[in-house]
């Protein structure tokens, strides 16, 4: 990146973080997009952050509403659009003086503005990933240090209950330092939400699990697991929206493996595995989020430490990759990016710069145009979107 432009994400972020002090109390328009940003917290992080999404004509921009809660480690959020509830895991080790990490969740106000409503142990250490079922009842937590799964209930009022389901993995993997036992990283249910998938980057599968809403229960599934080649590090998963092929994103490997889907038997299938990064690269990088587009036609995988976003076109028929090129993210270590409810605009968090970047997405060819409007956000790893029809 040119010493210039460094600079200018520097300036940014000092005065990013100076709009930051105060609290999300702005008055907002009936047609606006919201995004909350959650970060790891430290000495320049109090917790989730809210912002505006200006995309009208010109270049897209995040317009900074402060501080929308403080929370604990609040990495990675979920968010209940139909009844403006917001979910966030607390990364951290230790809860109530047990050692594991939490959940918690809030209401949403008019304003933007979070109010906590409760928050609840995650079943084990290290919560990094959540997701609700299309019902809203139903959480799950992927929990990193643990190696386990956990199914929490969620109350009409957004009220988290204790877990009623916990599953611990067990194995190891070929990696010296990351692979020497389970390590969950995301949860993910297939279209019709019969059977969950999670990642388990420390034993190189995809666990497959029946769901059971009404009894609130995770049952081991027959297979029980979809094998990844060994260091590969499966890190999240996203299906097609017409939920024939599913695409695993490895992080130590980066690679994306297509996976054709069975939807009555719950099976993964292999089809082809293709890399993230450009031949010939050498320096340190891994793999952090994957996302499909609205219209099943483009596939997007961030690299950190090559600091860019791997565009794919996906074939309709045959579900397989064709590589479009790679974008910069203009800023360091991608760890999470998101697209809007349109699908015509990709935010990229970039936590090592303390930035979000925003492009505008042609449906046309899935490929982007970086905005040169830059937003600052202390830290920030994960963020989603509340579009206006949800408030």
């Amino acid at each position: 990146m040119p010493t210039s432009f460094r600079g200018f994400l520097s300036l940014a972020t000092l005065l990013g973080f100076a709009l930051h002090r105060g609290s999300a109390a702005t008055t907002l328009a009936a047609g606006d997009t919201l995004v909350y940003v959650g970060t790891y917290t430290g000495p320049t992080s109090q917790g989730i952050y809210a912002f505006r999404l200006k995309s009208g004509p010109g270049a897209p921009a995040l317009e900074p509403l402060g501080l929308a809660a403080e929370a604990r480690q609040p990495s990675f959020l979920a968010i209940d659009p139909a009844r403006r509830l917001l979910f966030a895991v607390n990364e951290s080790g230790t809860f109530a003086g047990q050692p594991t990490g939490s959940v918690s969740s809030f209401a949403i106000d008019p304003a933007g503005r979070l109010t906590r409503l409760s928050e609840r142990a995650s079943g084990g250490a290290g919560p990094c990933h959540l997701l609700l079922d299309r019902t809203g009842t139903s959480l799950f937590v992927a929990n990193y240090n643990a190696g386990t799964v956990a199914l929490l209930p969620v109350a009409a009022d957004g009220q988290l209950g204790e877990a009623t389901a916990i599953i611990r993995h067990s194995g190891r993997s070929v990696h010296p330092q990351r692979q020497t036992a389970p390590h969950a990283h995301s949860v993910t249910l297939d279209p019709a939400e019969r059977f969950l998938f999670v990642c388990d980057l420390g034993i190189d599968r995809v666990m497959i699990y029946r769901f059971d809403v009404e009894r609130g229960a995770l049952t081991p599934h027959e297979p029980a697991y979809a094998p990844l080649p060994s260091g590969s590090g499966p890190r999240h998963l996203v299906f097609r929206p017409d939920g024939r092929f599913a695409y695993v994103l490895s992080e130590l490997a980066s690679t994306v493996s297509v996976f054709a889907y069975d939807a009555t038997r719950g099976r993964l299938s292999p089809v082809e595995s293709i890399s993230t990064i450009p031949t010939g690269f050498t320096g340190v990088t891994t793999t952090a989020e994957v996302a499909i587009h609205p219209s099943g036609r483009y596939l997007y995988a961030s690299n950190r430490g090559h600091d860019s976003l791997a565009m794919f076109a996906v074939d309709a028929v045959r579900g397989t990759l064709r590589t479009l090129g790679l974008q910069s993210t203009g800023g360091r270590t991608p760890r999470h990016f998101g697209l809007d409810p349109t699908g015509t605009i990709v935010a990229m968090a970039n936590q090592n710069s303390d930035t979000i970047v925003l492009a505008r997405l042609d449906p046309t060819t899935g490929l982007l145009t970086p905005s040169p409007h830059v937003a600052s956000a202390p830290s920030p790893v994960c963020l989603v979107f509340l579009p206006p029809a949800a408030r």
